[in-house]
């Protein structure tokens, strides 16, 4: 179908189970790749049978602000504003930069022109950011 898995995500709630996936494709994905994906997959996991429970099926795209779990995630974000928080040895941190280099076992971020070095490792939670448009940009609506 042209678009990439992103994420499944597994919640629980007041009406039960929720299986979340999320969609991505260069450009983004449309709302009508979600609805053609989202009714495959719904007759698909039908026949199969393979969630045995009661069930709802939720796809999506994984938005603006996405999370960065998988390294694909972090590759996908270079040059991209991001925020992460991690923690080196007993001290938390909370920082927001551009990412800049993926690594093996670790991230590079430019804050300001400061390069910081984060293990992947140390890492608790990590999202791209969206800024919005500049002031008096020519797409501002």
């Amino acid at each position: 179908m042209n678009v990439a898995l992103y994420d499944i995500d597994e919640k629980m709630s007041g009406k039960g189970r929720i299986i979340v996936v999320y969609l991505t494709k260069i450009g983004g994905v449309t709302l009508d790749e979600v609805a053609k994906f989202s009714r495959a997959l719904s007759s698909d996991l039908d026949n199969l049978d393979l969630i045995p429970d009661r069930y709802f099926l939720e796809v999506s795209s994984p938005g603006l602000e996405r999370p960065l779990k998988l390294k694909t995630h972090w590759v996908s974000a270079i040059q991209e504003k991001v925020a992460v928080q991690y923690q080196l040895e007993e001290n938390k941190h909370s920082v927001m930069g551009t990412l800049v280099e993926v690594h093996q076992d670790m991230v590079v971020l430019d804050d300001r022109g400061e390069r910081i070095e984060i293990p992947l490792r140390a890492i608790s939670r990590a999202k791209t950011v969206y800024l919005g448009l500049p002031r008096g940009s020519d797409n501002e609506r």
